[in-house]
């Protein structure tokens, strides 16, 4: 066994009812890698996601530095350093920024102090400090998702899921994000399963890539091998 393997899937199925989201997914992510996921809408991405957070019922094995996560329930995969940013960001609307941002922290114990977190946010992240007491929910769309991110963080990942980070944001903040994700893999040793409707930027910044069409693994191995797929750069790379 590969001790630098932190997430490993095997033949993972799940489904709504009688309708089969994933068929059999099977992969790995070492340690500090930043792999990428590429599927079309409905693909089975998002369900992924969701299996590995504990949020849906599955067979088959999702192994967390050593942990089978089937044993844990939400809190405690949370608690156990896996955390979730969900696709279209389910921040908080009426609550503040800051109230946000403690939310995130809401597994830690009561006595810890979560004032390095926040710093380390705010220096990610310097608009959100400038926003703490605005409700989330007047945010522009990228700033809600700083927030998402910020609130993630505040639980200390260790291993970081983002789904669809660049969705609904403008272009000009879409490098910025993708900035910080970038240097939350390579600077602070965070690894990352990254979901992205933008395959190119996806590719450009993870290690590795697969990819998934209705619920089965299609492809997968090297970032820039799979951008050079001929068929990936058909479908995702517009040619």
């Amino acid at each position: 066994m590969d001790d630098n393997v932190f997430l490993r899937v095997e033949d993972l199925k799940a489904a709504y009812g009688s309708v089969q989201a994933l068929n059999g997914i099977s992969f790995q992510v070492r340690r500090g890698e930043m792999v990428t996921v590429i599927g079309s809408n409905g693909a089975g991405k998002t369900t992924l996601l969701r299996c590995i957070s504990g949020l849906m019922t599955y067979d088959g094995a999702v192994v967390y530095d050593g942990n089978e996560l089937n044993k844990w329930g939400p809190d405690q995969i949370v608690k156990g350093g896996v955390v979730q940013v969900p696709e279209g960001r389910q921040i908080f609307p009426e609550m503040s920024v800051m109230e946000n941002l403690k939310m995130g922290a809401f597994t830690r114990k009561r006595s810890d102090s979560i004032q390095p977190e926040l710093d380390f946010v705010f220096n990610l992240f310097p608009r959100i400090k400038e926003r703490l007491s605005q409700k989330g929910g007047s945010l522009s769309g990228g700033e809600q998702q700083m927030l998402a991110i910020s609130r993630a963080l505040m639980a200390k990942p260790r291993l970081l899921l983002l789904d669809e980070p660049s969705m609904g944001i403008a272009p000009v903040l879409v490098d910025e994000i993708f900035d910080t994700i970038l240097q939350l893999n390579q600077k602070d040793g965070i690894t990352i399963l990254l979901i992205e409707q933008n395959a190119k930027l996806a590719l450009e910044f993870s290690h590795y890539a697969f990819v998934i069409e209705a619920g089965n693994m299609m492809l997968s191995g090297v970032s820039k091998e799979v951008a050079d797929n001929e068929e990936v750069r058909s479908l995702y790379l517009g040619g």
